[in-house]
């Protein structure tokens, strides 16, 4: 099983877990970030970095690319015109604002996300969010074990 398999197996396990905000448990609870930290888990085991506490406004708050920062530490910048199944993108919600959302894409023009209000969906990425599509990462090669 390739790894963009197993990462879109692992994010479909997700659906229907509740929105939870800064929760990352399957089943339980999650935010869109604790559903890309849960795969990870799965994947690589450990968390490289616990995220700070933050708030439902905490992009705006600073005003920095905090969420892409982070994620370019872990996962593999990629162009958005590349992003195919199993990658991560983020999106900004409103214009002039830092991105504060991802998802996983699942490919054929779908992506698995946590939004407030709502369990974890596997959606479809229609115009609305392909147009607030501002980065995209993929997972980095899991390491053969010694």
């Amino acid at each position: 099983m390739t790894l963009r398999v197993r990462i879109v197996a692992e994010a479909r396990r997700w659906t229907g877990t509740p929105y939870r905000h800064q929760a990352s448990l399957l089943g339980v609870g999650a935010d869109c970030l604790g559903l890309v930290r849960g795969v990870w888990r799965c994947l690589y085991g450990a968390e490289p970095e616990a995220p700070p506490p933050y708030t439902r406004d905490w992009a705006e708050a600073h005003g920095r690319e905090t969420l892409a920062e982070a994620a370019g530490r872990h996962l593999l910048p990629i162009p958005l015109a590349e992003a195919r199944d199993g990658d991560v993108v983020l999106f900004a919600l409103a214009v002039g604002m830092p991105a504060k959302h991802c998802a996983i894409l699942t490919g054929s023009g779908r992506m698995i996300h946590a939004i407030e209000s709502h369990p974890v969906a596997e959606v479809s990425m229609g115009p609305w969010w392909r147009r607030r599509t501002r980065f995209a990462f993929a997972f980095p090669p899991i390491k053969p074990e010694v």
